[in-house]
């Protein structure tokens, strides 16, 4: 008790009323979200009704012998793991490119980032428009120019429906690897090159031993923020299909929404999003144990 009096009055009290405004925006935002969510994952809250009661863990139960759960959740890791693999694939050449690009990768750079520096609420809109099969400007285009003999319905058709979005995932968030992957690029000196050659290593033990141990700490990082971007994503989705053909873009967290909102089971919809930090935590754990074993590799 003591020691906390004595930590008290040391305590820089200005400072703690320039950080309070900050502090109390994490806890109205994120702390009050988590805690609320797992206090009514407990319970029988529905949104038409006032009252409620403790039922425990009879949500989490039924949401896990749900058969559109593991359907939602199946379509949340394609959609994750596909999406990570082309963003990390068509950023890490377009970084390659730039890079070896003597004039104009500014210009580039910037061309490039555009889909990354639009709202989602545009991005999701344009596409929804460019795509759509009666009017939209891809089918018709298409169908113009005979390649197809009708508009072809990307976002209504059950089979090219997940594709498509997947692809548009790809052309948004590629550009944010693309910068960092290219700003790791840039520090590499160019001496370990040099030196590599003169030990008579070829250009691809250069790429594999210099370029790739140099940005894979980078790559690493931005692998598990996209994987919680991705994973979590909704109004991306939302936007353009609604989880729709016949729930063939349903992730969990439109699965959560459609229970919470559509269906006014609160409870249920909170023991969703549980499940879902839960099993975003496992990931992240299991991508932080992969990137401290290769700083210590490094070290």
């Amino acid at each position: 008790m003591y020691q906390l009096k004595e930590n008290f009055k040391k305590m820089d009290k200005v400072g703690m009323l320039f950080i309070l405004p900050s502090l109390l925006i994490v806890v109205l935002l994120l702390i009050y979200p988590i805690f609320s969510s797992i206090y009514f994952s407990f319970t029988s809250k529905n949104l038409i009704k006032s009252d409620y009661d403790m039922v425990g863990f009879e949500n989490f139960k039924f949401v896990l012998s749900s058969k559109e759960f593991y359907e939602a959740l199946w379509i949340s890791v394609k959609w994750t793991v596909l999406s990570i693999m082309g963003q990390v694939v068509v950023g890490f050449i377009a970084a390659l490119t730039l890079n070896k690009l003597p004039k104009f990768s500014g210009l580039f750079r910037v061309l490039l980032i555009i889909p990354w520096a639009f709202p989602t609420i545009v991005i999701g809109f344009s596409w929804k428009w460019l795509l759509n099969d009666v009017s939209g400007v891809i089918p018709n285009l298409l169908t113009t120019i005979g390649i197809t003999s009708a508009n072809v319905g990307f976002l209504s058709n059950n089979t090219l429906v997940f594709g498509t979005v997947v692809f548009i995932n790809i052309w948004f968030g590629a550009p944010l690897f693309m910068v960092n992957i290219l700003s790791a690029l840039k520090t590499i000196p160019n001496e370990q090159y040099e030196a590599a050659v003169m030990d008579g290593a070829n250009a691809w033990q250069s790429f594999t031993n210099i370029t790739l141990r140099h940005i894979r700490s980078v790559i690493g990082l931005l692998i598990v923020l996209r994987t919680i971007w991705v994973f979590n994503n909704f109004e991306l989705l939302f936007l353009i299909t609604g989880g729709g053909p016949s729930g063939a873009t349903t992730t969990l967290p439109i699965y959560a929404y459609k229970t919470g909102w559509g269906l006014m089971q609160l409870g249920t919809a909170s023991s969703i999003t549980i499940l879902l930090l839960i099993f975003l935590i496992s990931v992240s754990l299991f991508y932080f144990k992969v990137l401290d074993k290769w700083e210590s590799e490094d070290r």
